[in-house]
């Protein structure tokens, strides 16, 4: 009997970790499958202490083209709960790689459409090939991009959304980057490099310091003035007391790496 190709495949080298959506035949789209590994795998990659780093891209021609089609039009026979409870497995996939406490940079290349999108919206740094195209394609199709829409608007603000959201309409990487999706945008030889040069800044960072400033971010973002005065306070005060902040100022006064330093 033979084995299914994995829809996924996550391959380790060193501290780094490489997730690699594995459909090229159908642009790494997603499907029930593809959703329920990727969340296994950020969630295994977060509490696995040898990483320090992951990086997401796709095999094949293209990074992420949204939904697989197949998937899609088996949709239209579910029930309005069925329906529910296939959007609800993609946000908690969303969730996990936006709440991974390792950083997460994404490399696209070819095309990041609707999910695809979605996934550049909950990476931590988003290298993108200059050829590369983006679009929440959703409205095209009569449909709309609710379950990316918390973590795009986060990344991209009210007033992109308030356009890209409603047009469906496809655009190039300098606008990515224009409109904070992207990060960097490089040739297509440069690709793997940049996410290198990215992957080893990480390694001069201490590990928990990253979790707590990723975990950081949308506590403040969602907090009001006054209970970020107390919340910035007491996490840098219990930052400054761990041992790993201890052990990096010594090293910084000592003029030497830092005992957790990868370089």
């Amino acid at each position: 009997m033979a084995v299914p190709d994995p829809v996924l495949r996550i391959e380790r080298e060193g501290a780094r970790a490489r997730v690699v959506l594995a459909r090229p035949a159908v642009r790494n789209a997603f499907n029930a499958e593809l959703i329920a590994r990727l969340h296994e795998a950020f969630v295994a990659l977060g509490d696995d202490p040898d990483v320090s780093v992951v990086v997401l891209q796709g095999d094949g021609k293209t990074f992420c083209g949204g939904a697989d089609i197949n998937w899609m039009r088996d949709s239209l026979d579910l029930s309005e709960d069925d329906n529910v409870s296939d959007a609800a497995a993609m946000s908690d996939m969303l969730r996990a790689i936006d709440r991974c406490p390792k950083p997460v940079i994404a490399r696209v290349h070819g095309a990041a459409l609707a999910g695809g999108a979605g996934l550049c919206a909950v990476a931590d740094a988003v290298v993108a090939d200059e050829e590369a195209i983006f679009g929440f394609t959703e409205t095209k199709l009569g449909l709309i991009p609710a379950v990316i829409s918390p973590f795009v608007m986060a990344k991209i603000g009210e007033s992109h959304a308030r356009r890209l959201f409603l047009t469906g309409e496809r655009f190039d990487a300098l606008r990515a980057q224009a409109i904070g999706l992207v990060h960097e945008v490089v040739h297509g030889d440069a690709l793997d490099g940049t996410v290198d040069a990215i992957a080893r800044e990480f390694d001069d960072a201490g590990p928990r310091a990253i979790a707590a400033a990723k975990a950081l971010i949308p506590k403040v973002r969602a907090a009001s003035y006054d209970e970020s005065r107390d919340l910035t306070a007491r996490a840098i005060a219990h930052q400054r007391t761990n041992p790993e902040a201890q052990e990096g100022l010594r090293a910084f006064l000592q003029r030497r790496p830092p005992t957790w330093s990868r370089r």
